[in-house]
């Protein structure tokens, strides 16, 4: 859990540093704002006022308020960018179409920031920017753009924080409005001379605020963020500190990089460092990130970053920078909330378990393309033979059964709670995330007297979260535990005046008019809010009553979360627990999530992707030939894509009303499982490789390896069988002459292997025999152990 973000980005990472012949002193990171001024060409701001010309953001007379926005010269987590120095001004951002921007002079880059945003209201949407360099090479960079307004107020996660509304034309439109800042690394290896934009899209269209870049070949630094742990007893925040080398990558050699040892501490007044962060190799180009454990953080106090080589000898100094103390009391308001982030067990987890069942796994019934768990609201949509659901229903049902007659069915009497958490423990997640309630409002817990629509009171007559949390706790104690909410509720007519788009509240009328016209909704008890006397008692009862690690929230909407967060994190601090809320409870989250959607480049926020083991569906669809399912091959590589990229994989499985895992989808887990079994150490704990997830130019008719490192290893995944006892990787690695590289089989790490790198293009070629190579399914996975001088 991140109590607090402190960005203290350093480096300094020369010849005579490296060697250790004087103590140094650390940089702040530099950036260098791009002026956009020649290539503006929207305006995306306007003033309540009416100031200035008027904007046109989206194409539709949509605006920013003005008065939400920074300008001038303006620092984000130490970067600067150009921004107008009013936006009631002209043209203020950078509408894509084609653009190029030339840089005054060829520039060693080492990283790239963008402040943007996406027109749109949908998924995030690829923009790909061309790099063109001196050397007449070019490089693509794929930003996903997260768009400037989403219903429902979900995905907040900004850099300006939320802007509370937008303009429509004349009118407010209360959907809060973000810009996003992301940054990407750059191959340095020639000097990059312009930027190409991205032609210009019919929709979510992507628009440019400010580009910043950080040169190679300078003094530099990192950014923390501040989690707690308990480290030996005493709990302590946990600073990230991020050191670059900005050389320029062609220079790689044991002279330009981290070869040994290196600690790294922060000392100021009354702080103490407990635990330090080591970081054992670090070559040009590249960036390592460390936890540094700390106590004695006050809130005026300072301090400053201290490396110390392999002889404990005091080699280089930050400058000091603010402190801020540990929280140990959140309070339910922006400011406090704001300071929390992912815990380190979440970060180190990298894959867990979703669970879709309910009483739609009863008619476990979609067309493709469609959920199954929707089946009460698609089953109106529309009421008639063209709608699929419908006909199906009516098929298979007849026209007098509703969708409330399939409580008594999900009975959950195979439901064996030690056979689901070790099944999760053998397929290698570590954590599940259990659905509790979904659009339907039927929850599996007790909810208590805010409603009886529950398994305790029907159905099963079971109280279904606290069997399997506490089962988990009790026989599985290092799986984490977490609980999917459903904000809204369809069809129940207490949510009606807080009801918008697919959620309206209201009961939902009958989809074959025969009597009565409005279908019940079973177990409703009289409230007189659904928000204060449903919605926050049932979140907060998981959170304290059930002990809920992951609260994973669907759909946002009106809410209480602000309130729910702050009881759900003193509620876990008092227990000596970190906890984690995702985006969509409608404040301010700690990862984002993609659904059956990955990024195809590095994001530098957490992020999680959730995929149904079903191509098209969370809940149970038993129209779908288990055939399509997701096999090992499709998980271990769609995880660890995910984990290259830095993000979570959160896969679903749907039970049978009954509770079973059928067979396909265990066996599908297991074959995963078995492969983590003995490659897990290039998933767990593991992080992204700062320069790229992926080899850009892989062997013709093969797939690109992927990339993932820790403190002693890299980790090379190929994802095309190798063939010719070659693996080749098209991208200059942090593999030094002396290092080990190993391939991680069933049967345990292969002897050492040869291989060799072309000094002028930095290809690496790894020789591995077939029959070791024959060995292994689904990805073929290559560890560099780092050699220590």
């Amino acid at each position: 859990m991140a109590i607090q973000t402190v960005f203290l980005l350093f480096s300094g990472l020369c010849a005579q540093f490296l060697t250790g012949y004087a103590a140094t002193a650390l940089s702040e990171y530099p950036s260098q704002a791009l002026p956009l001024a020649g290539i503006l060409n929207n305006k995306a701001a306007t003033s309540a006022e009416g100031r200035g010309p008027v904007a046109n953001f989206d194409g539709a007379g949509g605006a920013y308020d003005s008065q939400f926005l920074p300008t001038g010269s303006w620092e984000y987590d130490g970067l600067t960018f150009a921004l107008p120095s009013s936006w009631d001004g002209n043209n203020d951002n950078v509408l894509a179409n084609g653009q190029i921007l030339r840089l005054q002079k060829p520039t060693f880059v080492h990283e790239l920031h963008f402040l943007y945003a996406g027109d749109g209201t949908n998924v995030p949407v690829l923009s790909v920017f061309t790099l063109n360099f001196a050397d007449n090479t070019s490089h693509q960079v794929n930003l996903y753009a997260k768009n400037w307004w989403v219903w429902a107020n979900v995905n907040r996660a900004a850099i300006h924080h939320v802007h509370p509304y937008h303009f429509e034309k004349t009118k407010k439109n209360l959907n809060a409005t973000n810009i996003f800042e992301w940054s990407t690394s750059v191959p340095s290896e020639s000097p990059l001379e312009s930027i190409t934009f991205p032609p210009r899209a019919t929709s979510n269209r992507m628009h440019v605020f400010g580009l910043s870049i950080t040169p190679s070949t300078t003094d530099a630094g990192g950014g923390p963020a501040l989690p707690w742990e308990d480290i030996g007893g005493v709990r302590a925040q946990a600073v990230e500190v991020t050191l670059a080398n900005l050389l320029p990558g062609f220079t790689l050699s044991r002279n330009t990089s981290i070869t040994t040892p290196h600690t790294i501490e922060l000392v100021g007044s009354g702080m103490q460092t407990v635990s330090t962060g080591i970081i054992n190799r670090l070559v040009p180009g590249d960036q390592a990130r460390v936890d540094v454990f700390v106590t004695g953080s006050t809130a005026n106090g300072s301090a400053r970053v201290q490396i110390r080589d392999s002889s404990g000898s005091v080699i280089a100094t930050s400058a000091d920078f603010p402190t801020s103390p540990l929280v140990e009391n959140y309070t339910p308001d922006q400011d406090s909330l704001s300071m929390h982030e992912t815990p380190s067990w979440w970060n180190a987890a990298k894959y867990g378990i979703f669970i879709h069942w309910g009483v739609y796994s009863t008619p476990a019934f979609a067309p493709p393309t469609r959920y199954a768990e929707w089946y009460d609201w698609d089953i109106r949509q529309p009421p008639n033979a063209s709608n699929p659901t419908w006909e199906h229903h009516l098929q298979t049902y007849g026209k007098h059964v509703i969708y409330d007659d399939f409580i008594p069915d999900f009975t959950a009497s195979k439901f064996n709670a030690s056979a689901w958490v070790d099944l999760f423990d053998r397929a290698g997640a570590k954590y599940f995330v259990l659905v509790t309630k979904h659009h339907d409002g039927f929850a599996l817990f007790d909810t208590g007297d805010t409603t009886h629509r529950n398994s305790v009171q029907l159905g099963p007559k079971r109280d279904l979260v606290a069997e399997l949390l506490q089962t988990a706790k009790t026989e599985k104690p290092d799986m984490h535990r977490g609980t999917y909410y459903s904000m809204p509720e369809w069809f129940n007519p207490d949510f009606a005046k807080y009801g918008f788009g697919q959620w309206p509240g209201n009961l939902a009328h009958n989809a074959f008019n025969v009597s009565p016209a409005l279908e019940p909704y079973t177990g409703r008890l009289n409230i007189s809010d659904y928000i204060e006397d449903l919605q926050l008692p049932q979140m907060i009862d998981l959170a304290v009553k059930y002990d809920t690690e992951i609260m994973w929230c669907d759909i946002g909407g009106p809410n209480k979360t602000l309130d729910f967060a702050a009881t759900f994190y003193n509620h876990a601090m008092a227990q000596g627990r970190q906890v984690t809320i995702n985006d969509r409870c409608g404040t301010l989250p700690d990862f984002d999530t993609p659904e059956y959607a990955t990024f195809g480049s590095i994001q530098t926020a957490r992020w999680e992707s959730s995929e149904g083991m079903d191509p098209f569906s969370y809940g149970l669809n038993l129209a779908t030939n288990a055939s399509e399912y997701k096999n090992g091959t499709t998980i271990i590589q769609t995880l660890v894509d995910i984990v290259s990229k830095n993000g979570n994989f959160l896969l679903d499985i749907g039970p049978t009303a009954e509770g079973e895992i059928i067979a396909p989808m265990m066996n599908n887990l297991l074959d995963a499982g078995a492969w983590l079994d003995f490659a897990g150490d290039c998933v767990y704990d593991t992080q992204y490789w700062f320069p790229a997830s992926e080899d850009p130019n892989p062997p013709t008719d093969t797939q690109s390896p992927r990339f993932t490192t820790t403190p002693t290893t890299f980790c090379i995944v190929a994802f095309s069988q190798p063939v010719g006892g070659k693996v080749t990787v098209n991208k200059r690695l942090p593999v030094i002459e002396g290092d080990e590289i190993v391939f991680l089989t069933p049967q345990g790490p292969s002897a050492p292997l040869n291989w060799t790198v072309d000094e002028k293009s930095g290809r690496l070629v790894i020789n591995v025999p077939e029959s070791e190579i024959t060995t292994v399914d689904y990805a073929w996975p290559f560890q560099v152990q780092y050699k220590l001088d």
